[in-house]
């Protein structure tokens, strides 16, 4: 009889740890880093159009119910395949829902980034005042257009009209980015520091864009931004606090920042 007994405390025991084991299991805590919104960033390429206010609910006030979420909206490539190169984006303003603007698409790419699941609050606002928005988030600081002095991968560049995202830096001093912009969410490049525009950027734009996205290429072959985009644009710099992974990441070359996109 003892024997039995001793054998029912010592299975009562085991059962009770196992028990105790699962219910405190550690749970995780998510991490953003700036090389998952860089990997982010390109999601949407090449599949979704540019809408004036794309990415915005329908009082224009704040972030919509796509920018809310994670994962691309399936209506964004179905709206593209129905579209050929004369898109007019005249007649499809405030279509909200069938593809993306400028600060529409940074906002559906940060939240993508710093959230885990559907309907937290957004992360759109108007182009100029976006990145002064983040900054006062603590996610970073914002460098005057006349004070840059470098780029990083990751920077977002933005004024009253338009807002971007660096991709990377090239020796000639022009930049790869990928933004949306007529005719929708694409790489592009822009012309060198002098104006040339037979840019190390261009050429990369245009390569990136013709290898993993033919078909917007046949119908949409420009790849190139003004001169504006390297002297018209506020810069923000991520920090450290909101991408642990920051500085590693904006010391990065383009070819680096390419491997890992791609």
């Amino acid at each position: 009889m003892k024997l039995k007994k001793i054998i029912v405390i010592v299975l009562c025991s085991l059962l009770m740890v196992g028990c105790n084991n699962q219910t405190t299991k550690k749970t995780t805590t998510y991490t953003p880093t700036l090389k998952l919104f860089l990997k982010t960033s390109i999601k949407p390429v090449g599949q979704t159009m540019y809408v004036w206010g794309g990415g915005w609910n329908k009082a224009d006030t704040a972030a919509g119910k796509e920018a809310r979420q994670i994962g691309l909206s399936p209506r964004w490539k179905k709206f593209y395949q129905k579209q050929n190169a004369n898109y007019d984006v005249s007649q499809t303003a405030y279509q909200i829902h069938d593809g993306l603007d400028c600060s529409g698409f940074v906002g559906w790419v940060t939240y993508n980034t710093m959230e885990t699941k559907d309907g937290q609050p957004g992360y759109v606002k108007e182009s100029g005042k976006q990145i002064q928005w983040f900054a006062k988030k603590g996610f970073g600081k914002v460098i005057q257009a006349d004070a840059i002095t470098t780029y990083h991968p990751g920077d977002l560049m933005a004024n009253q009209d338009h807002i971007f995202i660096v991709l990377g830096q090239y020796k000639d001093g022009s930049l790869l980015i990928v933004h949306a912009s007529v005719p929708g969410v694409q790489i592009s490049g822009t012309p060198d520091i002098n104006g040339n525009i037979n840019s190390l950027a261009i050429q990369k734009a245009t390569a990136l864009m013709e290898k993993h996205y033919p078909e917007w290429c046949a119908k949409y072959p420009n790849h190139m931004v003004d001169y504006s985009y390297l002297t018209d644009y506020d810069q923000f710099v991520w920090n450290t606090k909101t991408f642990k992974d920051a500085k590693k990441i904006q010391k990065m070359k383009p070819s680096q920042i390419l491997s890992f996109i791609y």
